[in-house]
């Protein structure tokens, strides 16, 4: 797919993955839309960081999980430009909960992160389809994690809701073809605010100093690395649909032999 004046958007684009997704589309002659529920000024400064680049840019304000925003974010980017090329569904909730003690993850939780991880994903596939049809044809990334292969994450629910998006990209990726590819990326850990955020600033240096150790690649994700593989499926990835890509540094190997770094004193 040629990205040079396509119209893309992001959902949950304001930081984070999201962020360095518009930025890297907007690098390659996109026009883009900023998708933001919470963090105005951090979307903001995307937009402007965007416009820098020589991108147009549509900031919409959108909770995923409502159906009448999705709707209103496709229009949206239709209106501006006239057509719809890709989708990047970015936009994700979690809560916290002890996974050990099944009391305290609610109904209400699951229902929460289903409905922005799942449903919103969904919705935003149903609004955005038909103008991409129109426009020819076009991609869809949904950004899972490989706690939906590992059964880790901070929540079960949030566990659960990464499978059903991998289960749905699959679905979609049959349905949606041949016009319009679908895939997603599983991302392991990232360091983004959201993911420090989550976890706790004491918990997440332990978790990524263990992956770090651990990982063939010997580092976690950065908010671009995983940007540059949702960008290569958009942009280089013409006969690749319903395939879960893992951006995980290879931490589904752990457990093998990583060589280890040599020392100060190595020549």
């Amino acid at each position: 797919m040629i990205i040079d004046g396509a119209s893309i958007i992001v959902t949950g684009s304001a930081t984070g993955v999201g962020a360095a997704c518009v930025r890297q589309f907007a690098e390659r002659g996109a026009n883009v839309v900023v998708n933001y529920s919470r963090s105005h000024t951090e979307a903001e400064q995307t937009a402007d960081l965007c416009r820098s680049l020589g991108a147009e840019v549509e900031l919409v304000k959108a909770n995923v999980a409502d159906d009448a925003d999705c709707r209103r974010m496709v229009a949206a980017a239709v209106g501006r430009w006239g057509r719809l090329d890709a989708l990047v569904n970015n936009a994700a909730m979690t809560v916290k909960s002890d996974p050990f003690d099944l009391e305290t993850l609610s109904a209400e939780d699951f229902q929460n992160v289903f409905g922005v991880n799942v449903i919103g994903a969904y919705q935003m596939c149903r609004a955005a389809v038909p103008a991409m049809r129109q426009t020819g044809g076009g991609a869809i990334v949904n950004v899972s994690s490989n706690v939906a292969f590992t059964g880790g994450g901070s929540s079960l629910a949030y566990t659960a809701s990464k499978g059903a998006l991998n289960a749905l990209t699959k679905a979609l990726a049959r349905t949606c073809g041949p016009e319009i590819r679908v895939n997603a990326v599983c991302p392991g850990i990232i360091d983004t605010r959201w993911m420090r955020d989550t976890l706790g600033e004491q918990a997440y240096v332990t978790v990524t100093t263990r992956f770090s150790e651990n990982a063939p690649l010997g580092r976690v994700a950065t908010a671009e690395d995983v940007a540059g593989a949702i960008v290569w499926l958009v942009e280089g990835a013409d006969f690749i649909t319903g395939e879960l890509l893992p951006v995980d540094g290879g931490i589904r190997l752990a457990g093998g032999v990583r060589k280890p770094a040599a020392s100060k004193g190595d020549a």
